[in-house]
């Protein structure tokens, strides 16, 4: 595993997931061994088939692991974790509609028990962050998709997790708004003090966001590489992905990828013809 100077905050020990049994069992998840410090912002890309979205649900406490565990804040995730707020591709699926964008932030606070007024300043705080305090009265389908991203966002750090999941959030959104969303994930990373993995698919957007990238092999999967995104802590969408450093970066993690595609691994580390 991994070791870090930060204080681990997730752990993922010798992860394995197998569905079925017998000759038609499908290993999705061979030997996922890593850990992410406290307040680190890490990415995971990997060639489509890589096992990111069941190693997701293993994460987020949806999905039993064959073996191995997750380990968050020193404890087991069985079940969905408190200390978790996940942000998924799809926001237009995970908002409500009918429920004003005060309304959409505000509902997990109601599930966990925290009063009117904390719920009020909470949703406040989180809007404001994201650039949306005077949409709170709008509802999701009066907003762009991006904004509507953004109220995914506010909703996900009005819960206060000390680890927020972002499953691919930007892949449907045009060029432009992605970039503002990138630099918006760095800001509140920043100004909350959160634990962030992202997970995408995006080589470029994984070596600008991350201080890690963890590339994945294909399925049966497991760590292929641990890259250091050794970059200025301060970016910009122009100068960083415009420097020497960023270039060099992008192509580890691109040859790495593509290594993963067309390489066939029957045990962890081992790679046989394909």
């Amino acid at each position: 595993m991994s070791t870090h100077a930060t204080e681990p905050m997730l752990e993922v020990q010798r992860l394995r997931k197998v569905y079925g049994s017998g000759p038609t069992a499908v290993e999705a998840i061979g030997n996922l061994d890593f850990s992410i410090g406290k307040n680190e912002l890490v990415c995971i890309v990997g060639p489509s088939g890589a096992g990111k979205t069941t190693f997701l649900r293993c994460v987020s406490g949806l999905l039993a692991p064959t073996s191995g565990e997750v380990v968050l804040e020193g404890r087991a995730v069985t079940e969905p974790p408190e200390g978790m707020a996940v942000v998924l591709q799809d926001y237009g699926r995970s908002l409500y509609p009918w429920l004003t964008v005060h309304d959409n932030v505000e509902l997990p606070l109601k599930a966990k028990g925290t009063s009117r007024a904390e719920r009020t300043r909470l949703v406040a705080d989180a809007l404001e962050a994201v650039g949306l305090a005077a949409a709170h009265k709008k509802y999701p389908w009066q907003l762009s998709g991006g904004m509507q991203q953004r109220v995914a966002i506010a909703r996900a750090i009005a819960y206060q997790p000390h680890v927020l999941v972002m499953d691919e959030p930007f892949a449907a959104v045009d060029a432009q708004t992605r970039a503002d969303l990138e630099d918006l994930v760095r800001r509140l990373w920043k100004q909350l003090g959160v634990t962030v993995l992202f997970v995408t698919h995006d080589i470029d957007e994984s070596v600008y966001l991350g201080q890690r990238v963890i590339v994945l092999s294909h399925a049966p999967t497991f760590v292929l590489e641990d890259v250091a995104i050794d970059l200025p802590a301060d970016r910009d969408q122009l100068s960083t992905r415009a420097l020497p450093e960023f270039a060099v970066l992008r192509t580890r993690v691109y040859e790495l990828i593509q290594r993963a595609k067309h390489t066939n691994y029957r045990t962890h580390g081992q790679a046989t013809a394909p």
